[in-house]
């Protein structure tokens, strides 16, 4: 923390499904020097995308939608892109641009919205759809919060519940995640963690002009604590929320049209340490970063939330050291961060 910079830090170590350790260490607030908890709530930012690819997958696994399926079929109004189907959208490989906020937070078409201003979810869909293809789908992975704010709208459409409504039905409530919840500007949540950014080396509070239909949207709206997480993390046992052969879809490389494959799956990234295969998916907000990180094979989850911007944190090398702590064998293999 110090080294980075950071005020404030949850941790939990979760080993086959139980907490071993759950611990804040520093500032939730700054201003008001509001300690952290281990049930402070944090952005989940693109922690987000597990939780959505999770929501496709049960709605597969009842039949009603189809991996395969082109997503013209539930967005009539994008007839041209007949060829890009839902597993390019959960897996970043459906050649739509990403868009950005002109600060460089991300990276993609600037301009397509206007982040200060709130949509309808109709605007935002015609916005991302309308777009031209940056590659042929299946042929080039590149990272997409478009997408999966696009299998939000999705799930909305599918099911007749916005995708926040449908994850508190069919996750949060079963599993015991009382803290989980998109985000909200407006509503008074207890023991909400402040953001924060660098500016010339300085603490800022985090820029607080996105708009609430940009800022809430499937591609990063959750929020959520770290003992929220770890019940996650325990609900991910096959057949507790999706079963085995669901899970094995979300954590298997993604095929490229080339045969090459890139190491993400479908909400998570892919990887191994020391031949162990790991499962992890940062978020990257601009004034909070995080990381759960599943070690499958020793069955051990380390959830790191910070409310520092990524752009100013390594939660990858938190992460890594505190697994070296309890898996010594995994020391310099660890996945880092890769931008």
């Amino acid at each position: 923390m110090k080294g980075q910079r950071i005020p404030g830090i949850a941790v939990a170590v979760v080993l086959n499904g139980k907490i071993i350790k759950a611990k804040g260490y520093g500032l939730a607030n700054v201003e008001l020097a509001t300690p952290v908890s281990p049930g402070t709530i944090f952005e989940a930012g693109s922690i987000t995308k597990q939780f959505v690819a999770t929501a496709i997958m049960l709605l597969v696994e009842e039949g009603k939608l189809g991996l395969d399926d082109s997503i013209t079929k539930y967005f009539p109004e994008a007839p041209a892109l007949k060829a890009v189907t839902i597993r390019h959208l959960l897996t970043h490989t459906s050649g739509i641009p990403d868009v950005s906020d002109g600060t460089g937070e991300t990276s993609g078409a600037v301009g397509v919205i206007d982040f200060h201003r709130e949509y309808t979810e109709q605007e935002l869909a015609g916005a991302y759809l309308t777009q031209k293809l940056q590659s042929q789908p299946g042929t080039k992975w590149s990272y997409c919060n478009a997408c999966y704010d696009l299998l939000g709208i999705l799930i909305h459409r599918v099911t007749g519940k916005p995708y926040g409504d449908f994850l508190r039905e069919r996750i949060f409530q079963p599993v015991g995640m009382t803290t989980a919840r998109p985000f909200s500007s407006g509503n008074i949540i207890p023991n909400r963690s402040s953001g924060y950014t660098e500016v010339g080396g300085e603490l800022k509070n985090e820029p607080s002009w996105w708009s609430q239909s940009i800022k809430a949207g499937a591609a990063g709206g959750l929020w959520m604590s770290v003992l929220d997480l770890a019940k996650w993390d325990a609900a991910l046992y096959p057949d507790r929320i999706l079963k085995r052969q669901s899970l094995e879809t979300l954590w298997t490389p993604v095929p490229l049209d080339n045969g090459s494959a890139y190491p993400g799956g479908m909400g998570w990234f892919v990887a191994k340490a020391n031949g162990q295969r790991v499962v992890f998916h940062t978020d990257g907000g601009p004034g909070f970063s995080g990381v759960i990180s599943r070690y499958l094979r020793d069955r051990l989850t380390v959830i790191v939330l910070t409310n520092l911007g990524a752009h100013h944190t390594d939660v990858m090398k938190i992460s890594g050291k505190i697994v070296e702590i309890y898996l010594p064998d995994t020391k310099g293999k660890n996945p880092i961060k890769d931008w």
